[in-house]
């Protein structure tokens, strides 16, 4: 195995890490490398490092070789990759794609622009189109749980993962609402293999989002970027899920990436301007009925596509959800409709429910079920319920000693 420049053991950042894999790679393109035998040589967390391989696969720039472990090696492409990503230096007026040094990893930014070996970065690879079965339906898409998703139609002859594709290519951000447990999350995972996921909720910060200074292990500090400039950096999808349980001001801090600037200046990091690379996208996830989630106007205005996503209980069935917790689902959502309630299990807890019941008991799944309702609610759903399991079923509580 061929060791690589000493450069490139240094601790790289987002945009450079790719590269740096993708430079090994390209040195030795013979050989099969592991993530643990990139961990060895980089230092970097396996993690990470694992994150970058995959982008590379995703991006058509390296090929997967093996899964246990996995495994990768260089193709034509590879060589092209290991350019280094190039963005304005801290502090200076200069154009976007001014670089900062190669391998920097001082605890102080650095402000004296470099030559860049190329102002040209490559074009991110589009995912692959949804694969279709003989009767042209969408086939499932496996997500990285391993999971199945089984797309939707969102239009005539149009699924929900191939209008996100398009809608990226277009650069359409959209946002995803609907109750929690829906499948928002699962269809952007389906949608986008080098999806960046963010959870968002109320302590969320403007440094969570993109980017503080940390303390390094010899008493210095370095500035580590955040998934929005990760993203930015990479031409990477991002989602944020729950954005509307973060503060405006922070969702803020982001929105000139998303408009026709798609640049964000680093603040906390001297002033330093990011540009997005091609591909770069951003959704939101939106749960209307959380409490504390505010969609505001400007938020709203900068995801022209707005999708409704609720259960898809034939999917349920499908997933052998017992018939009797499906009948109740569809019952309490139409209550919900109507306005006498105000929840109704979602897929998320369908799943459990089945995962329960062929655990412990389909009589306990029941209990269970009226337990987890809001206590508001909760005299509505045992009715329900209870007609439909044909017995009178409580609360999931504990009884006498045994």
């Amino acid at each position: 195995m061929t060791a690589p420049p000493a450069a490139l053991a240094v601790k790289a950042k987002p945009g450079e890490l790719r590269a740096t894999v993708a430079g090994i790679l390209a040195a030795d393109p013979a050989t099969e490398f592991s993530v643990t035998d990139l961990v060895g040589t980089l230092g970097n967390s396996g993690g990470a490092i694992g994150n970058a391989c995959e982008t590379l696969v995703a991006r058509g720039e390296a090929e997967k070789v093996g899964t246990s472990p996995r495994r990768y090696k260089a193709n034509a492409n590879t060589s092209a990759a290991a350019v280094k990503p190039v963005i304005t230096a801290p502090g200076q007026g200069v154009p976007p794609r001014a670089p900062r040094p190669a391998g920097s990893a001082s605890t102080t930014p650095s402000t004296t622009p470099t030559t860049p070996a190329s102002t040209t970065p490559p074009a991110a690879v589009p995912p692959p189109p949804a694969a279709r079965t003989a009767g042209g339906k969408i086939g499932p898409i496996r997500r990285p749980n391993g999971a199945m998703y089984y797309p939707r139609a969102l239009a005539p002859g149009v699924s929900d993962v191939e209008a996100l594709r398009k809608l990226r290519d277009a650069g359409i951000p959209a946002l995803l609402y609907g109750p929690p447990g829906t499948g928002k999350t699962s269809m952007a995972e389906a949608a986008f293999e080098d999806l960046i996921t963010v959870a968002g909720d109320g302590d969320t910060t403007v440094g969570d989002l993109i980017g503080d200074w940390t303390q390094k292990d010899d008493g210095g500090y370095e500035f580590k970027y955040g998934p929005v400039i990760e993203a930015m950096l990479e031409g990477r999808a991002l989602l944020i899920d729950d954005a509307t349980l973060i503060s405006p001001k922070v969702l803020a801090a982001m929105y000139p990436a998303m408009d026709g600037r798609k640049q964000i200046t680093v603040k906390a990091h001297k002033g330093e301007i990011i540009t997005a690379e091609d591909g770069f996208y951003v959704i939101a996830g939106h749960n209307p009925g959380v409490h504390g989630a505010i969609l505001t106007d400007a938020l709203s205005s900068r995801f022209s596509t707005q999708i409704h996503v609720e259960t898809d209980y034939d999917l349920c069935r499908q997933l052998k959800i017992d018939s009797k917790a499906v009948t109740i689902a569809r019952n309490l959502a139409k209550l919900v409709v109507s306005g006498e309630i105000g929840w109704a299990p979602q897929l998320r807890e369908l799943i459990a429910f089945q995962k329960i019941a062929d655990t412990i008991g389909l009589e306990v799944a029941f209990a269970n079920l009226i337990g987890i309702a809001p206590a508001e609610d909760r005299d509505q759903v045992a009715e329900v319920v209870n007609k439909a399991a044909g017995q009178k079923v409580t609360a999931l509580a504990l009884g006498k000693q045994i």
